[in-house]
């Protein structure tokens, strides 16, 4: 399966997984306006034995199968350390 992935000009470190390359009206409005401008990264083939730095293989081509899209948000970043001293 062939996957076309854009970066969010808007939100740092957001990608769309997209089955079908400039697909956006596959995406429900409110997520394309958060997400802002896409701009094109790269073409991947998501084969079974594909790895992902971010993301789960096997759910993004599942979402692009059922959806035509896949929305990976960055990782949650650790909460600062408390200073109680």
């Amino acid at each position: 399966m062939q996957a076309y992935v854009y970066k969010s000009r808007r939100k740092a470190d957001t990608f769309v997984f997209l089955a079908t390359r400039d697909d956006f009206m596959r995406l429900p409005e409110p997520v394309r306006a958060q997400l802002g401008e896409l701009a094109f990264v790269l073409e991947v083939a998501l084969t079974p034995d594909r790895r992902l730095a971010q993301s789960d293989p096997d759910v993004v081509r599942a979402n692009l199968s059922a959806k035509g899209f896949h929305v990976q948000f960055p990782p949650d970043t650790p909460a600062p350390a408390r200073d109680d001293g």
